[in-house]
């Protein structure tokens, strides 16, 4: 009589599918992850085949130029949706504070004498105006508990209502100011090209790594996470909820102020209108970027090319001839693409941890197989 003794096939089958399946979910969370790139590269090449003059250097520096008014909205934007919230006044700070800028540089009446602050003087009173709308926002949200969407909401149509007042519904036609009254200097935001770059380009790399260095090396960035991932767990380890949440208004509408500037430093005259929809356009590339509206994830990088994305899109648009109508229809769809993505990479992450959890509880209880017996015979 034989007896031989052997592991079944299905015991180890279902160890390795469940891995398998953890890893392929894992590929696909990572396809998620650069989902951002891959469609900034697909820009490229697309617009690249279909035009000619898409793919050239004075092209690509112009486009970079209009990603960064973008740009720098979306870095203080990223800021405030990284603790949960959301900021629809940027776009009103944009026009409040090229009218303040127009107002300044046009002379204030003192005493009966018309005085015309230099030009750093009108940038820090803009950005200052910028913060202080973000600080009115900070206020209502923490301490009288306003819903962020209400609060800045309120606040979008009271910016835009104080540049209405300020410039009674008027453009300021010429900001290039006057060598005598020693007001000159402000187009070198729109126009200036250090080292070859354009001023509005520098500001963006500048800010990146500003708040680069802000998340990631200082207390401040690690409250900000805190905050946005569970706000609860982090007023119980002692972060202040109140002040991170304010800093971030503030910070969003200092941002805003700065894209004001360069915005009427180039076209060298300040409209109550402009800005009109950039807050929009700074929420869809900090979501095309990958960051959670809900809060607590969220990266520069993924902002700047979510950025970049939506800047080389419209300006590829525009390239090619397509209607303006068209232009609003696509730029819309890409948005709820961004946040249907999103969502799937949530729920592909979480199917993946959870297949991953089952690969190693499976391995880990799986019995060692027994060293095999050698074949014995008997004989009567």
């Amino acid at each position: 009589m034989t007896s031989t003794t052997s592991t079944p096939a299905a015991e180890t089958a279902r160890p390795d599918r469940a891995a398998a399946t953890a890893r392929r979910l894992s590929l696909l969370n990572v396809a998620f992850e650069l989902r951002a790139f891959i469609a900034l590269a697909v820009l490229i090449v697309v617009f690249s085949v279909l035009s000619d003059a898409f793919l050239t250097v004075p092209n690509l520096i112009t486009m970079t130029k209009h990603v960064a008014i973008n740009a720098v909205i979306a870095l203080g934007m990223l800021l405030v949706i990284l603790k949960g919230g959301i900021d629809l006044s940027v776009g009103s700070i944009v026009g409040l504070s090229g009218v303040v800028a127009g107002e300044l540089l046009g002379g204030l009446h003192v005493g009966g004498v018309i005085a015309y602050p230099p030009v750093w003087v009108v940038i820090v009173l803009c950005v200052g105006v910028g913060a202080l709308v973000g600080v009115v926002n900070g206020v209502l949200v923490t301490r009288f508990n306003v819903a962020p969407f209400i609060a800045t909401l309120g606040m979008l149509y009271v910016a835009r209502g104080a540049a209405m007042l300020i410039s009674d519904g008027a453009t300021y036609p010429n900001l290039a100011g006057n060598p005598a009254f020693g007001n000159t200097g402000f187009g070198l935001l729109g126009s200036g090209r250090p080292l070859g770059l354009p001023t509005s380009i520098w500001i963006m790399i500048v800010l990146a790594v500003a708040v680069v260095l802000l998340l990631a090396k200082s207390p401040f960035g690690r409250w900000l996470y805190a905050t946005g991932g569970n706000e609860r767990a982090a007023d119980l380890s002692g972060v202040p909820i109140r002040r991170v949440k304010t800093i971030v208004y503030v910070i969003s509408g200092a941002c805003a102020a700065v894209a004001g500037l360069i915005i009427a430093s180039e076209l060298t005259s300040a409209a109550p209108q402009a800005g009109e929809t950039y807050e929009l356009n700074a929420i869809a590339a900090v979501v095309i970027g990958g960051a959670a509206l809900s809060g607590g994830r969220g990266t520069v990088r993924g902002t700047l090319v979510g950025a970049f994305v939506i800047g080389f899109l419209a300006d590829g648009l525009v390239i090619l001839g397509v209607s303006t109508f068209w232009q609003i229809l696509i730029k819309g769809a890409v948005i709820i693409l961004a946040v249907m993505l999103d969502q799937g990479q949530q729920r592909f992450k979480r199917r993946g941890a959870a297949a991953a959890a089952v690969a190693a509880t499976q391995h880990h209880d799986q019995p060692a197989p027994p060293p095999p017996v050698a074949a014995t015979q008997h004989h009567d």
